[in-house]
C-alpha cells in the first residue's frame, strides 16, 4: 500500500511539475537576457560613433558649441551607468538607463538637425559616412529594442498566467520592466502644424 501511494504521489508530482512552467521560465529568462545583450551592443555601437562624429563636427569652426557639449555630456552620462543582470529586474535602474540613452539619442538628433545649417559640414564625406552609420545604428537599436520587448512580453505573460504564476511566486520570478515612453502624455497630443508664411 505504501509503495502504491508513493508511486501515485510521484506520478502526480511529475504531472504537476511538467505543467508548472519552470523550464519555460528558464528559457524565456535566457531569451530576455540575449535580447537585452543585443540592445546593449547597439547602444555601445552608437556611443562608439559619438567621438568620431564630435571630432568631425568640431572641424566646422562656427558650429554651435552648446550642441556639441550636450552630445558629449549625454554620452558620458549614458556610458557611466553600469548595467548588470539585475538591471533587468529593477524597474528604477532600468528607467534610469533608459532615460540616459534617450537623452543621448535626443542630443544626437539635435546635432544632426543643427548640422544641416552648415554646407561645408554637409559636404564633408567623413561626416556623411558617420551620419549614415549613426542612422543605421539607430535602426538597429529599434530592431533590438523590439526583440527585447517581445521577449519580455513572453516572459511576463508566463509569469502572470495560471498555473505558471504559482511557479513564479514559489521561485520569485517577477515580471520584468519593459521600455516605456517618458513623455506619454506629450506624444499623445496631436502635433501643431502651422503653414503660415515666414
Amino acid at each position: 500500500m505504501k509503495r502504491w501511494l508513493l508511486s501515485v504521489f510521484a506520478l502526480g508530482l511529475a504531472v504537476l511539475l511538467s505543467g508548472c512552467g519552470y523550464n519555460d521560465f528558464q528559457r524565456l529568462d535566457e531569451d530576455t537576457k540575449a535580447a537585452w545583450s543585443e540592445v546593449l551592443n547597439q547602444y555601445q555601437r552608437r556611443a562608439d560613433l559619438v567621438p568620431n562624429l564630435v571630432a568631425t563636427v568640431k572641424g566646422e569652426t562656427q558650429f554651435e558649441q552648446e550642441t556639441l557639449t550636450k552630445v558629449i555630456e549625454a554620452r558620458a552620462k549614458a556610458t557611466a551607468i553600469q548595467v548588470t543582470p539585475e538591471t533587468l529586474n529593477n524597474p528604477e535602474a532600468f528607467q534610469k538607463f533608459q532615460q540616459a540613452q534617450g537623452e543621448l539619442g535626443s542630443a544626437l538628433s539635435r546635432l544632426l538637425v543643427v548640422a544641416e545649417r552648415y554646407p561645408d559640414l554637409k559636404a564633408n564625406q567623413g561626416f556623411r559616412d558617420l551620419r549614415v552609420q549613426l542612422e543605421g545604428t539607430e535602426n538597429r537599436i529599434t530592431v533590438a529594442r523590439n526583440r527585447y520587448i517581445q521577449a519580455v512580453q513572453a516572459y511576463n505573460t508566463l509569469a502572470r498566467s495560471f498555473p505558471s504564476n504559482l511557479t513564479a511566486m514559489v521561485f520569485g520570478y517577477q515580471p520584468k520592466p519593459n521600455f516605456s515612453v517618458s513623455n506619454e502624455a506629450q506624444i499623445s497630443a496631436p502635433p501643431q502644424v502651422d503653414f503660415g508664411k515666414k
